[in-house]
């Protein structure tokens, strides 16, 4: 079981930053392929990046690609979300997950049912 809550999302101008973070609690997290979602209103839930365990292979949306960074600590048991050149279309609630297992695989992280464990959400609202 692992416990994950969001933090650093806010309101920003377009071009501007913002770096997401991510704290896990509980069993394990170190093993866990880590990902970032995000929904709009009226939307549905859409992958917005992933990385594994060992902080090897991560995989990003082409929406993103480029301008967000996706990290992890395992020693302090967090993962980030760098957000850079940020458009009026990234604004959404961002939902970090943590999946069940260690599985490296684009196309299975890219779905949401590849993650066991959701956070609350954090909203990032982009004006402009």
């Amino acid at each position: 079981q692992v416990q994950l809550v969001e933090s650093g999302g806010g309101l920003v101008q377009a071009g501007g930053s913002l770096r997401l973070s991510c704290a896990a609690s509980g069993r394990t997290f170190s093993s866990n392929t880590m990902g970032w979602f995000r929904q709009a209103p009226g939307k549905e839930r859409e992958f917005v990046a992933a990385i594994s365990g060992s902080g090897g292979p991560s995989y990003y949306a082409d929406s993103v690609k480029g301008r967000f960074t996706i990290s992890r600590d395992n020693g302090e048991r967090a993962v980030y979300l760098q957000m850079n050149s940020l458009k009026p279309e990234d604004t959404a609630v961002y939902y970090c997950a943590a999946a069940a297992g260690s599985r490296d695989s684009a196309w299975y992280l890219q779905r949401r049912f590849a993650y066991a464990f959701w956070g609350q959400g954090t909203q990032v609202t982009i004006s402009s």
